[in-house]
């Protein structure tokens, strides 16, 4: 799976990983990931990721 990069803090949302601790359970895919998500680190909206 591809991992994405927040553009505002560098902060890098694994798959394989998902972000647990916010409501995304590993494995999801970025694409699955809820559109009201933000980046753990700086709030950023998921709009500021790129694939890496």
């Amino acid at each position: 799976m591809t991992k994405y990069v927040c553009q505002v803090c560098g902060y890098v949302y694994d798959p394989a990983l998902g972000d647990p601790d916010n409501g995304v359970n590993p494995g999801t895919a970025f694409e699955n990931v809820p559109e009201n998500w933000v980046c753990p680190v700086c709030g950023a909206d998921k709009d500021n990721f790129s694939a890496e």
